[in-house]
């Protein structure tokens, strides 16, 4: 490629390798565990007072909601980083209370300067644009663009002062403990007035510094710079949720993959098909998303918005798919209290939360994997265009060990398609289904199409006992799930640099070890038979002390409360 072509595609914004460099593979950064628990917000009131209800509802009923959301409007014009005291009084107290609870706290921005305020306290801000504009901290001259939320120009990323300017109304938040901000893609209209009447979005635009941008290297500014600064005030557990894919438009996602820790597919419909964006379309892009290299992704369960409320059993069955998403996220718009809606909605919707925190530690091993060159969390089966078209029904594997086949229509039935290989169904495993092999039949509402591998090694962090894999004694243990197959082993990450890894060996007796980082764990082994006995390390374990049979559930369970590494010998 000469040079003249290669600086044409970095003026585009196609790539900002530099000329002869070798460009390497974007990896995603490593998600923090507490980034994938559940998350909560609600869009209809945008207040202090109606998290504070959601939270404490949410409490009482026993679903778990570690990370709430703070969306727009929250501040006194968008993006001046000033807290609006009608809509959160007391703010620093309110703040200190979501800390005492363990709430992570994510604040929702966009890159823009407003003259015009769509739904703030402070409707015409013309002043404070025309300052920013004078002063050289706006791009393209201060050029005005309308967006959902008004008019306004674009923070000028590649200006020192204006970051300097933009960072210091930032940093009241930060000191105030904020986690993650959740970045809008208002980027996406980064614009020139002959962008906008030819209708061509990466072409380049004059920044008020003297140099060319295009679309995509102002968006890229936006998401890694903020990204980058955010972890710079507040460490590494700082995140930020980015949009992945949700138009056609940017084919390729909208946030880079080397600062996407914790990604969401945009603002579908209280709705099924992807025709009227609905969970379809969900599916659409989050399968995408994934066969891009996203890792962590997700969608608002039930539709973020529809002008209409979210029905009982496309509620369910979207809060069951994103319990094998990376980002569990329920709010948007519509009743999002579910001991106001059925009680059918709230226990299953427990149930399917609690299974989703329960396998974080198989989730977050996963994710370290993807970020050291792995493979994405979700894996789609069959080949695919953007369309969503031939994504083998919409069948992806949930890390190694999951099939997933989510309901995407408002009836019961669905057809699976089982890979090669042996599978057992999540709610009946005492059967092994030979693959490949199509399953035609109904899921009842409390059940979902989830299939797990024979031979699977499942960590899991189980404290309650609604999803039948342990109960409140299993609480600050690992818990090791395990369907014996010979050879078959699992590396569960602590972090980055620490990890346990479990095998087994199935000859003549059953044998599981333990190795690496040691930790207190139960171990829950598929077994047809009580056994004759179980020894660890050469030691016999007594029954009914250190280790139980359950005849019933086929299930061996072994617990060491104690930091312990070792092999279990199981005949």
């Amino acid at each position: 490629m000469s040079r003249s072509i290669f600086n044409l595609l970095v003026l585009l914004g196609i790539t900002t390798t530099a000329y002869g460099e070798e460009q390497l593979p974007l990896r995603v950064p490593v998600t923090p565990r507490w980034a994938l628990e559940c998350w909560l917000w609600e869009d209809d009131h945008s207040t202090a007072a109606a998290i504070t209800e959601l939270l404490d509802g949410f409490a009482k009923y026993d679903i778990p909601a570690r990370t709430i959301i703070l969306d727009a409007p929250w501040s006194m014009r968008y993006n001046d980083f000033q807290f609006d005291p009608k809509r959160y009084p007391n703010v620093e107290e309110f703040f200190k209370e979501l800390k005492r609870r363990d709430i992570r706290i994510i604040m929702w921005m966009t890159c823009m300067v407003n003259s015009e305020n769509a739904s703030t306290a402070i409707k015409n801000s013309k002043d404070w644009y025309e300052e920013a504009k004078a002063k050289g901290y706006l791009a393209g001259g201060g050029y005005e663009q309308h967006w959902w939320q008004g008019w306004g120009g674009f923070v000028d990323y590649e200006n020192p002062e204006a970051m300097k300017w933009w960072h210091g109304m930032q940093q009241k938040v930060y000191d105030m403990g904020i986690d993650g901000w959740k970045l809008d893609d208002a980027a996406f209209y980064f614009n020139s007035i002959i962008g906008n009447v030819t209708g061509i979005r990466n072409m380049p635009t004059n920044a008020n510094r003297g140099s060319w941008i295009s679309n995509r290297k102002y968006v890229d500014h936006f998401y890694r710079d903020e990204y980058h600064w955010g972890q710079k005030q507040r460490g590494k557990d700082f995140i930020t949720l980015a949009r992945s894919i949700d138009t056609k438009v940017y084919p390729k996602g909208f946030c880079p993959l080397d600062v996407a820790p914790v990604t969401w597919v945009g603002d579908q419909r209280h709705t099924w098909k992807a025709s009227e964006e609905g969970i379809e379309e969900a599916l659409n892009y989050i399968l995408e998303a994934a066969r891009q290299g996203y890792c962590v992704i997700g969608s608002d369960v039930g539709g973020y918005h529809g002008g209409m409320p979210i029905r009982k059993n496309l509620y369910i069955r979207w809060a069951q798919f994103s319990c094998f998403c990376g980002l569990f996220l329920n709010g948007g718009h519509e009743e999002r209290r579910l001991w106001l809606r059925s009680k059918e909605e709230l226990e299953i919707i427990r149930v399917y939360a609690w299974l989703h925190n329960e396998l974080i530690p198989y989730m977050y091993s996963h994710v370290v994997e993807c970020h050291q060159g792995g493979k994405t969390l979700m894996r789609p089966i069959g080949s695919s265009d953007f369309a969503g078209r031939d994504l083998g029904s919409y069948h992806y594997l949930f890390g190694d060990d999951f099939l997933i086949v989510p309901i995407h229509e408002d009836k019961l039935g669905r057809t699976v398609n089982l890979p090669a290989g042996k599978w057992r169904y999540f709610f009946d495993d005492s059967k092994v289904i030979e693959g490949p092999a199509t399953i035609t039949r109904d899921f009842a509402l409390h059940e979902f199409p989830i299939y797990i591998r024979e031979g699977a090694i499942i960590p899991l962090d189980v404290s309650r006992p609604y999803t039948g894999l342990g109960d409140r004694d299993s609480a600050n243990l690992i818990t090791w799930n395990i369907y014996p197959a010979d050879g078959n082993q699992f590396t569960l990450h602590h972090s980055e640099v620490s990890s346990t890894t479990a095998r087994v060996n199935l000859k003549d007796v059953l044998e599981v070890s333990l190795e690496g980082e040691p930790k207190p764990h139960l171990l829950r082994v598929y077994r047809e038979k009580e056994p004759e006995s179980v020894a660890r390390d050469g030691n016999e374990l007594k029954k009914g002390i250190d280790w139980r049979f359950d005849a019933a559930g086929h299930r061996l369970w072994v617990r060491q409360e104690r930091p312990a590494n070792g092999t279990y010998v199981i005949r």
